[in-house]
């Protein structure tokens, strides 16, 4: 069982929104996408990426096809396959959108998805859009950017200031419809009951601190609409350079217990996720 509320905002700059997300409860299943591109491409990008990977989805579980036929990594559960396998599907989509459109050329888009299985949480992504999970007052950050800067931090040539300040910090390394294929980013986290996922553009984390989203999403209550207004509210406040878009979504099953060698485990696989 779970709950969400998703929301976006154009910001208090730009004249179009080019986020775009989509959610199934029922299913468990919540995308994000942040579109990039001239003439309005990133906002077709967006809603290619997130309307492909969720209607198929949902296509594909009202007729009990899930995971069937894939090639994509065993290690993953039916429905993590079946999310990365759409996601290279969609990556395709766009790609040949963009190569057949003199207008829709250059286009594309980050992506982050969420999976809600059982006990477990599957989650993709490709650039610098976000995955946080908040649990026991904790924020961990579960995905990587795939960016310029998370790069150079990762080499230890810029600091963490540094990158906030940078001006290369938009620059993904990873994107949706930018090459024909494309090496998806995927984890897996145990869920337990109370954990808030947070999914959110760069509009939000460009501004806004974790340490602030931390304590936004340590308030407690059933609604989640005042917390995720709380986020967008931030990041206006600080000029809303950028379209802001989060999905907040918390699980509101029985408790499962965490025993120290899944804890470790956990650990581990959020250390060395794939990609």
């Amino acid at each position: 069982m779970n709950r969400s509320l998703g929301l976006s905002d154009v910001g208090r700059i730009r004249a179009h929104n080019e986020d775009a997300f989509r959610s199934n409860d029922g299913l468990g299943l919540f995308v994000l996408a942040d579109g990039m591109g001239g003439h309005l491409a990133g906002e077709v990008a967006s809603n290619m990426a997130v309307e492909m990977v969720v209607g198929r989805y949902t296509e594909l579980a009202e007729n009990h096809r899930v995971g069937l036929g894939l090639d994509e990594p065993e290690e993953l559960s039916d429905g993590g396959r079946q999310m990365v396998h759409l996601i290279h599907l969609a990556n395709k989509a766009i790609y040949e959108s963009a190569q057949q459109n003199p207008n829709q050329q250059g286009m594309g888009t980050t992506i982050v998805a969420l999976l809600l299985e059982k006990d477990r949480a599957v989650y993709a992504h490709l650039g610098d859009s976000r995955i946080y999970l908040f649990r026991g007052g904790e924020l961990i950050q579960l995905t990587r950017d795939h960016s310029l800067v998370q790069e150079q931090l990762d080499r230890g040539l810029i600091s963490q200031a540094e990158a906030r300040k940078s001006e290369m910090r938009h620059v993904v390394t990873r994107a949706m419809g930018i090459e024909p294929e494309v090496d998806v980013s995927v984890g897996e986290e145990l869920v337990r009951s109370g954990d808030r996922f947070l999914l959110c553009s760069d509009g939000l984390t460009d501004l806004v601190e974790d340490s602030e989203i931390r304590e936004v999403l340590a308030v407690g209550g059933e609604d989640l609409t005042p917390l995720a207004q709380r986020l967008i509210d931030l990041a206006n406040a600080r000029g809303g350079k950028d379209n802001v878009t989060v999905i907040l979504v918390e699980t509101t099953g029985p408790q499962k217990q965490q025993g120290i060698l899944e804890s470790i485990r956990d650990w581990f696989a959020r250390l060395f996720q794939r990609g």
